[in-house]
C-alpha cells in the first residue's frame, strides 16, 4: 500500500483545512486508515482512526480534536479525508496518513507528511 497525502498549508486560527489521503497499490480491504501528526520537538500522536464495520464507519477521534475534526473516506477515490475546523495554533504538525491493512496496528504504510501551519 502507498500513500499520498496532501491538503496541507498555512490558515489563521479558527479557520480550516481538509487533507486527503490517496492510497495505491494494494488497497483491496484495507482493515483501518488513520492520520497522525507530529509537532516539532514532539513525538507523533493518534489524531483519528475509521474502520468498516458491516458495511459502515467506525471512527475514533483524539480527544484534543473531538469535535472540531471528521475523519471520512470515499471508497470509490481510495481516498480517506481529514476535515479539520476550529483550527488552533497548537494543530500546527506534519500531519500523515496510515494504513492498517490486517487489524494489527498503524506500523508499516505511512504516507509522507503534509504541513499544517495555524497561525495566531
Amino acid at each position: 500500500v502507498q500513500l499520498q497525502a496532501s491538503g496541507g498549508g498555512l490558515v489563521q486560527a479558527g479557520g480550516s483545512l481538509r487533507l486527503s489521503c490517496v492510497a495505491s497499490g494494494r488497497t483491496a480491504n484495507i482493515y483501518r486508515m488513520g492520520w497522525f501528526r507530529q509537532a516539532p520537538g514532539k513525538e507523533r500522536e493518534f489524531v483519528a482512526a475509521i474502520r468498516w464495520s458491516g458495511g459502515m464507519p467506525v471512527t475514533v477521534y483524539a480527544d484534543s480534536v473531538k469535535g472540531r475534526f471528521t475523519i471520512s473516506r470515499d471508497n470509490a477515490k481510495r481516498t480517506v479525508y481529514l476535515q479539520m475546523n476550529s483550527l488552533k495554533p497548537e494543530d500546527t504538525a506534519l500531519y500523515y496518513c496510515a494504513a492498517d491493512p490486517q487489524g494489527s496496528g498503524f506500523r508499516d504504510f505511512w504516507g509522507q507528511g503534509t504541513l499544517v501551519t495555524v497561525s495566531s
